[in-house]
């Protein structure tokens, strides 16, 4: 995962998982009622305040699993952009947005009905999908319509390949693995090297390659890399015991939370402590429902956005989504939230707006986009080059007293 989404953390990196169903759309959000105000955050993103964007509402909308396996990511993603336009639209004092969201269920045949769901409601600009494999089929598709999109969390090359179009807010996988490998080197988190990853994954394939390569550079000794698949993943306790077997200190885990969790089961069991390492695709674990919360006591990960960090923007978007969802928001909520906010700064710089046609939208956003720094939730000074990349520093947390803290 990427997918991985932010903030916080970014780090780093997002996704690509496994559901099934059927697509769910919601209303714009300037039909239903306001689920926050302003927060200061929102505010200073917003730029000069109200009255700064004038004209026909922009089509924006969103794609992503709200129900399936890969929920967790998607309902967050869908909640921050509706938060986010709702400020925007509030702060603005007039409706900068339409915003509509469509459920994948992580599926790409069902993302790409979704796009052209979208489509036929007057799509404009795309905030979206959240998992990698959506993201691919859908970004294809864009890149035909010269549609600009700009996922929240798909973090694998592969997504921003298909066109000039289509741009990350999340680290790419290769990104992910590099800085995992130099920030465990730099700050001397293990001697011996362990690691378990999915090699049926693209996200966890393509972290895991970059961190073996960069880990040599740095003079890590990885000790094992074990593998394993979509197929074969009910037990990884194997996995486990060759870690062990091999002396690790240090486990990598660029993996997601629902894989790792059974590792840290099976580690505990056979009395088996290492440091466990994961990337943003561990944003998650301490939400599964059964699992034991303890053994995930001093797991770290690198990650764009923690939601204990005490800088007035992440507290501020914080309580504006605790208010308004009840939960706590992850980092793909604020990756998503950073994704409504950057298009919306975008747009009142380029003097954007609904009355263009989305070919047009898109070139304007592209022009911005490629010049433009952006300050949020996920990272300060934000800018992207030509390839849709985007450039920001990785942040580290590490689970302590059931909570994530920075590091």
């Amino acid at each position: 995962m990427k997918k991985l989404v932010s903030s916080v953390l970014a780090a780093s990196m997002v996704l690509s998982l496994a559901a099934c169903g059927s697509s769910a759309s919601t209303d714009t959000a300037s039909s239903s009622e306001a689920a926050s105000t302003s927060t200061a955050a929102t505010a200073e993103a917003a730029g000069e305040g109200s009255g700064a964007y004038t004209g026909t509402p922009i089509k924006i909308g969103g794609i992503g699993p709200v129900t399936g396996g890969a929920a967790i990511y998607g309902q967050a993603v869908k909640n921050a952009e509706e938060l986010a336009v709702k400020e925007i639209n509030a702060a603005n004092g007039s409706d900068v947005f339409e915003w509509k969201f469509e459920d994948d269920e992580h599926d790409a045949e069902k993302s790409v009905n979704a796009y052209n769901t979208l489509k036929d409601w007057g799509l404009q600009v795309l905030a979206g999908p959240v998992t990698t494999t959506p993201s691919i089929a859908v970004a294809a598709e864009t890149a035909n319509d010269n549609l600009f999109m700009m996922t929240p969390s798909a973090s694998a090359p592969a997504v921003i390949e298909s066109g000039d179009n289509v741009f990350q807010i999340c680290f790419t996988d290769p990104n992910q693995g590099v800085a995992s490998a130099d920030y465990i080197a730099e700050n001397k988190l293990g001697t011996k090297v362990g690691i378990i990853y999915d090699s049926s994954d693209a996200y966890s394939s393509g972290i895991y390659e970059k961190f073996k390569a960069e880990a040599a550079a740095k003079n890590l000794e990885i000790v094992t890399a074990e593998a394993f698949t979509a197929d074969n993943k009910s037990d990884l306790s194997t996995q486990v015991a060759k870690c062990q077997q091999a002396g690790a200190d240090l486990v990598f885990l660029p993996i997601y939370y629902q894989e790792a969790s059974q590792i840290l089961i099976a580690a505990n069991k056979s009395g088996y402590a290492p440091v466990f390492f994961g990337c943003d695709g561990m944003d998650g674990i301490l939400t599964i429902e059964g699992f034991d919360t303890s053994l995930a006591e001093g797991l770290m990960l690198l990650t764009p956005f923690a939601a204990d960090a005490q800088d007035e923007k992440t507290q501020a978007f914080v309580s504006a989504y605790k208010e308004a969802y009840g939960d706590t928001p992850n980092q793909f909520a604020a990756d998503a939230y950073d994704v409504v906010y950057a298009i919306y700064q975008a747009a009142v710089a380029g003097g954007i707006n609904g009355d263009m046609d989305a070919s047009d939208v898109c070139d304007a956003l592209k022009a911005q986009f490629t010049s433009m720094t952006f300050d949020g939730l996920t990272g300060d000074g934000m800018t992207w080059d030509a390839s849709g990349a985007v450039s920001k520093a990785p942040k580290a947390v590490v689970i302590k007293d059931g909570a994530y803290a920075a590091m």
